[in-house]
């Protein structure tokens, strides 16, 4: 058994992973696990439903380990299997449609800049349908271009904007509502 240091090169542990060594690919996913839970839970409003997708992505990242060209950054790839996965089990488990708004013009976006916490920001993104939650995520958090989006989800890119525009508009709301409901409580504790 060929043992590997803790500073060894990602190209060779990657190679040590597609041969099948579990130590190789323990230390894979130990040092990104983290971090892909966090993308999981993203779309997934349930914990522990994120960590079963994720270690089926992981299965899939292990099956696929040959297939990385080592063009571009390893992390990058992982996170697409993450995201592709929760997209699929969404599919599968809520049967998401994406409502086509003909009437859809992008309207002017207020920046919302607040004293939120990040489990009040998880807390309202979670409450947004799946439909608009999955292009909120991947736009604004993934970075994907709207066109990039309707190929991954098989929709158009009018469907793509207008989804996210939704989204923006009742993450807004809700963001206003959240700040009235604290200052009420504040102004009551005074």
């Amino acid at each position: 058994m060929k043992v590997i240091n803790l500073h060894q090169e990602e190209k060779e542990l990657i190679e040590l992973a597609v041969e099948n060594n579990r130590h190789a690919q323990q230390k894979i996913y130990s040092k990104f696990s983290p971090k892909m839970l966090s993308i999981c839970r993203q779309y997934i409003k349930d914990i522990h439903e994120a960590e079963d997708i994720m270690i089926t992505a992981f299965m899939k990242v292990f099956t696929n380990l040959k297939n990385f060209k080592h063009e571009g950054s390893f992390e990058g790839w992982i996170r697409r299997i993450m995201i592709n996965e929760c997209i699929s089990f969404i599919r599968v488990q809520k049967k998401v449609k994406f409502l086509e708004d003909e009437d859809f013009t992008e309207g002017k976006v207020n920046n919302i800049e607040s004293q939120l916490s990040i489990e009040d920001i998880q807390f309202l993104i979670d409450s947004l349908p799946d439909g608009y939650k999955m292009v909120f995520n991947l736009y604004c958090i993934e970075g994907y271009k709207h066109h990039e989006i309707a190929a991954m989800l098989g929709i158009n890119e009018g469907t793509s904007k207008s989804q996210l525009s939704h989204a923006r508009r009742i993450l807004q709301q809700n963001v206003t509502k959240l700040k009235n409901y604290e200052m009420s409580i504040k102004k009551n504790n005074q």
